[in-house]
């Protein structure tokens, strides 16, 4: 009996601890299906892996879903907690402070059908006009060549429908995004595109606070310690097979 006592006060002290450290997390980022999807009821594959984890420390989370460019700059000046979808870049590293990866996408470049261009490293794009996503990081080596010219956009669309009206030679992003945004926006424009075959990076999906948020290491902590949790306890295998994709970020 005492035993069964001690247990129970055990556990009342770890839900009390956790209580007492609950937070509210605020997320910003443009929509990012399947990932993040304003039009999920449950918000996307990225998102329920991101609320299952800082649930397990007693945390919850509210999105907020803007321009790419507006999430990053209010990350780094804490007007928002965290941009739940970033990929890794040299210039990130010096101002965000980035958690485990949870999931890994293949950035691939997107060309009319027909097109016989295919990348075969920085080189392979010179003298293109490349479509790009205002504030987007890619790769460190893409945004360094000096080889192409890149024309901004505001989303992906803005971009495909300038390929398809042939304002730029080429546009880019994760494919399994790309094709959850196009198959959603406008399904007749997947018959009219292509994917190259070999990816500009494979990029993996981080979690980020701003390094100057004085809650940031308290924030990426307790997510690294809920992705643990939900890969040990079956959690976030069960949310990969719900969107039918394969797991990542192992």
């Amino acid at each position: 009996m005492q035993t069964l006592l001690r247990a129970l006060a055990a556990a009342l002290l770890v839900l009390a601890t956790v209580a007492g450290h609950a937070m509210t997390i605020t997320a910003a980022g443009d929509p990012y299906p399947p990932y993040g999807d304003p039009k999920h009821p449950d918000g996307g594959l990225g998102m329920e892996i991101i609320r299952a984890a800082f649930k397990t420390q007693g945390h919850e989370v509210t999105m907020e879903y803007v321009p790419w460019a507006r999430a990053e700059t209010g990350v780094k000046n804490g007007t928002y907690d965290i941009v739940p979808f970033t990929w890794r870049t040299d210039a990130r590293v010096k101002v965000l402070l980035f958690s485990t990866a949870f999931a890994v996408g293949n950035v691939r470049f997107i060309k009319r059908k027909g097109d016989r261009f295919e990348f075969n490293g920085m080189e392979s794009l010179n003298g293109k006009l490349v479509g790009t996503v205002r504030g987007y990081g890619y790769s460190d080596a893409f945004n360094n060549s000096t080889g192409f010219l890149r024309e901004n956009g505001n989303d992906l669309m803005t971009n495909i429908k300038k390929l398809l009206r042939e304002r730029i030679d080429l546009t880019l992003e994760d494919e399994i995004v790309a094709r959850s945004i196009i198959g959603a926006e406008d399904p007749q424009a997947l018959d009219q595109i292509e994917f190259a075959k070999t990816p500009l990076s494979v990029n993996p999906i981080y979690v980020t606070a701003g390094l100057q948020n004085p809650k940031a290491q308290e924030i990426i902590g307790a997510f690294n310690k809920g992705l643990e949790i939900i890969k040990a306890n079956g959690t976030y295998d069960k949310i990969y097979k719900k969107y039918g994709m394969e797991k990542a970020g192992r």
